[in-house]
């Protein structure tokens, strides 16, 4: 009997928790969730703003945990960045206004190719995320980047440059109705960065809640590292 999937929906995975020390010696807490049949591709996490309540459980990295190793044989590897506090525990240290999280972000890519093996590690950030991916995962191993709800609060025109001169994919998704940066904005903010993909999500909001907007996010997740896989089931 299939049962329709749910917020609270848990699929299968192995899920084991993770310590990443960084080079300044502060032990960050996490979890990687991986497929039980094999990771096509692994997806590092970079949680929104946790001044404002962001974490690795904030929701939609909570749910893409939940269901893409079962659904798509995605790799999901979540972690808190310094002074961030989720159900799992506080990773040591403070936060540094996207500062010093650039040694948190180093060290948890470190982590995923010399502690975890992958093999193609994507990174996406949400919302202060997206920040810290546009300016601290420009690490050569690094697949492509996929930024949800970015703000563009902390990113230099600098970063933009150096990827608007790299090839790899980055991908943007913005929300309709986003109060930081509306696709309006987007198209003028990034108009020295034309490589990128951006994507306006009709009647979406910055912290995209709704079941069909965690489906839809998660299924263009899949679209970018997967594609295969797509679609994602509605029931399991």
């Amino acid at each position: 009997m299939t049962e329709l999937i749910r917020p609270s929906t848990v699929l299968p995975a192995d899920r084991r928790p993770i310590s990443i020390l960084t080079s300044d010696n502060l032990k960050l807490i996490g979890e990687v969730a991986t497929p039980l049949d094999g990771t096509e591709v692994s997806l590092l996490c970079l949680h929104p703003n946790p001044a404002g309540g962001g974490m690795m459980d904030s929701h939609i990295y909570k749910k893409a945990a939940n269901r893409l190793p079962a659904m798509a044989g995605i790799q999901i590897i979540r972690f808190n960045t310094r002074g961030t506090t989720s159900e799992a525990g506080s990773s040591e240290g403070i936060f540094d206004n996207g500062e010093s999280e650039r040694l948190d972000v180093q060290a948890a890519i470190d982590y995923c190719f010399d502690e975890l093996n992958v093999k193609t590690l994507w990174v996406v950030g949400w919302s202060f995320g997206t920040d810290l991916a546009l300016r601290y995962a420009k690490d050569p191993r690094i697949a492509g980047l996929i930024l949800l709800s970015p703000p563009m609060q902390r990113t230099q025109d600098s970063d933009l440059e150096f990827w608007q001169k790299d090839s790899r994919p980055v991908v943007a998704y913005v929300p309709e109705h986003d109060e930081y940066l509306n696709p309006t904005q987007a198209v003028e903010r990034f108009k020295n960065f034309p490589r990128l993909t951006l994507v306006p999500v009709d009647g979406a909001k910055h912290l995209w809640v709704g079941e069909p907007y965690v489906h839809l996010i998660l299924s263009e997740m899949t679209r970018n590292l997967a594609p295969h896989r797509l679609p994602l089931p509605t029931e399991n």
